[in-house]
């Protein structure tokens, strides 16, 4: 289906991909150059991977690393959206939440800013990535994560209203279900995906969530090598609510933008009205409204 509108007026979003290491303050710069990049080219909203701020080397590391939402790095982006004069998806923060002196555990954190700098909401990943694929090493994301206790209502934003979701909550259809009934015009998946479940599932998984939801779809990738242990598959891309890719980022770090067209969405939603024809009597209401 041909997108119904070419106008620059459109909001752009820019999805930056990034090869986060143990060094936070690299990260950072490497983040910051993309946002400014972002920003001199137009976008309102720029999206963020998952662990934007670091990649650790094993849990004890990533306990260390962590901080609190109030913390110095989210206090550099907030200076950096002010900066830039655009909102910050932050895909994927390592939080103490105020949990951590009980639990010893932190919470993976999607945080979004505003241009001035303001948490507007957070969202705590709550399907943890506790897998053993062959060939791609195992991962053990509860060793030190807690799960979220809740999803998060969507938020408008100058590009639409933003549903949060972080990497392996894709695999669940039931979270985008209730995040499109919600009201998502626009569902975000920053990931750090592994280089075996990439080739395979990535593409296929966005687009999928993408056309049963008739959302756009937002997936900020880590990619490469993050250390001797880790690498990422990357292929950062925007899927349109028809399913098609309208944009991908190239191997290795950098950005790719979308402008974001909310007039074709709600055509779209009106010419197959998959919502009205649900049938939750025969199987169950998947993806229960946010209240």
């Amino acid at each position: 289906m041909a997108v119904s509108s070419s106008s620059w007026e459109l909001p752009l979003v820019a999805v930056c991909q990034v090869t986060s290491t143990p060094d936070k303050q690299q990260n950072f710069k490497a983040c910051a150059e993309l946002v400014r990049e972002a920003a001199r080219l137009g976008a309102c909203l720029a999206f963020l991977p998952e662990a934007f701020d670091f990649i650790a080397r094993d849990p004890a590391e990533t306990l260390r690393l962590s901080e609190p939402l109030g913390g110095n790095l989210l206090g550099e982006y907030a200076q950096l959206a002010r900066e830039c004069g655009l909102w910050l998806s932050l895909g994927g923060f390592h939080e103490r939440g105020q949990d951590w002196e009980q639990t010893q555990k932190i919470y993976n954190c999607h945080v979004l800013l505003n241009s001035e700098g303001s948490v507007v909401t957070t969202y705590r990943k709550t399907h943890l990535c506790d897998v053993q694929v062959p060939g791609q090493g195992p991962m053990h994301e509860s060793n030190s994560t807690m799960p979220g206790p809740s999803l998060t209502t969507p938020v408008s934003t100058p590009a639409g209203k933003v549903g949060l979701a972080i990497c392996y909550d894709m695999r669940f259809p039931e979270l985008s279900l209730a995040l499109a009934q919600a009201g998502a015009e626009i569902l975000t998946y920053p990931s750090a995906f592994g280089t075996v479940t990439g080739p395979a599932h990535w593409e296929v998984l966005l687009r999928a969530r993408a056309i049963e939801t008739q959302c756009y779809v937002v997936a900020a990738a880590q990619c490469g090598c993050h250390h001797e242990k880790r690498a990422s598959y990357g292929h950062s891309m925007v899927v349109d609510p028809w399913g098609t890719v309208v944009a991908r980022c190239s191997e290795g770090p950098g950005l790719c933008l979308a402008r974001i067209d909310l007039s074709y969405l709600h055509q779209l939603r009106q010419h197959l009205p998959v919502f009205q024809h649900r049938r939750p009597d025969l199987y169950g209401n998947l993806g229960h409204p946010l209240s």
